[in-house]
């Protein structure tokens, strides 16, 4: 069964997807069910704090990838399905909700039009990041959460590892999708954007961008110019863009 032109880049797109998955999953449901509290886990939990917040920001992005299309092209139903599944996951998120919010953003980037965006300030991120915070979380999401919170809890799960290894790697996951992923590449400030889609990259080393928001920050600019590019193509799309002008 073809993906379209570009199988290739699909298919490498797909296994990195399920590579991250794979690794959230395992580590979800390892820490949440068969975690016990230690001198020594106590010292180790951090790291697995860190390293989930990381791959929730994953979950996202591959999400994110769905909504453009660009994970699976030409097959709008797995990138349904996926992208539903990656938000649900992540943090009880509605992938059909999220759907037309991001495409508004890319319509109107950097605008009072953006649902991403606070035009009241635009230079400010905790009044950025409130604004953001109540346009993406909703009661629905709570109940989503809540009850999938009962069953782990009915399946023998502790309260503690719920909220250590769930709900607090997904906050800092929003911290970073937020901070490196909105609001350094549409903040204003007294450099002016390059063009309509008022957004910047970064400058940061290919590594140091991947680890802080699968290179969303670093290459936000090359993203809104090829939105179709999947995040791992978008350090070859900057040079690619560079390369044509």
């Amino acid at each position: 069964m073809s993906l379209g032109p570009n199988t290739a880049i699909a298919r490498h797109g797909l296994m990195l997807a399920a590579a991250i998955i794979a690794a959230w999953a395992a580590i979800h449901v390892g820490a949440i069910f068969f975690w016990r509290w230690s001198p020594a886990t106590v010292l180790l939990a951090p790291i697995v704090i860190v390293v989930q917040a990381w791959l929730s920001t994953g979950l996202f992005i591959i999400a994110h990838d769905c909504m453009h299309g660009s994970l699976a092209p030409g097959r709008p139903g797995l990138n349904r399905v996926v992208g539903t599944l990656c938000l649900g996951a992540y943090a009880g998120l509605s992938y059909g909700a999220l759907l037309p919010k991001h495409h508004a953003h890319h319509a109107a980037p950097g605008t009072p039009d953006d649902p991403d965006f606070h035009a009241a300030a635009p230079r400010r991120a905790l009044p950025w990041f409130a604004s953001f915070f109540r346009n993406y979380y909703t009661h629905g999401q709570i109940v989503r959460i809540t009850v999938a919170a009962i069953v782990y809890l009915w399946l023998g799960a502790t309260l503690t590892n719920i909220v250590v290894f769930w709900a607090i790697p997904a906050l800092l996951a929003l911290g970073q999708l937020f901070v490196f992923g909105t609001y350094l590449p549409h903040r204003h400030d007294d450099c002016p954007f390059a063009d309509a889609h008022n957004a910047r990259s970064s400058t940061l080393r290919p590594i140091l961008s991947l680890m802080t928001c699968f290179h969303f920050g670093a290459y936000h600019h090359e993203h809104h110019l090829s939105p179709g590019t999947p995040w791992w193509r978008l350090p070859a799309a900057r040079h690619e863009l560079r390369a044509q002008r």
